[in-house]
């Protein structure tokens, strides 16, 4: 069964656009792989989290902020689809 992943933003501080563009840059990557890619506003103040399934693989606060867009995609590559080349974004 393909995996769902909930990003969950604050959007008390606006970070809405964060969150869908991350949402669309993991659905183009990942088409194939994923079942859907879920956009959850949160109660909690400054929360910003992605996981997969119900497991957390991103959190701002413990990360002390955000990563950039190529980070989350090798994250969520490990765990849906670990032979998955991404190009570009597996340089370092």
């Amino acid at each position: 069964m393909k995996p769902n992943i909930t990003i969950e933003y604050c959007p008390k501080c606006h970070w809405l656009l964060r969150a869908a563009y991350m949402a669309q840059e993991l659905l183009t990557t990942f088409e194939s792989d994923l079942k859907s890619v879920a956009l959850e506003p949160s109660a909690e103040s400054g929360k910003y989290a992605i996981s997969i399934n119900g497991r957390v693989i991103f959190d701002r606060k413990a990360n002390g902020g955000f990563e950039d867009i190529k980070v989350i995609k090798q994250l969520v590559r490990d765990v849906v689809n670990p032979q998955k080349s991404l190009g570009h974004s597996d340089r370092q």
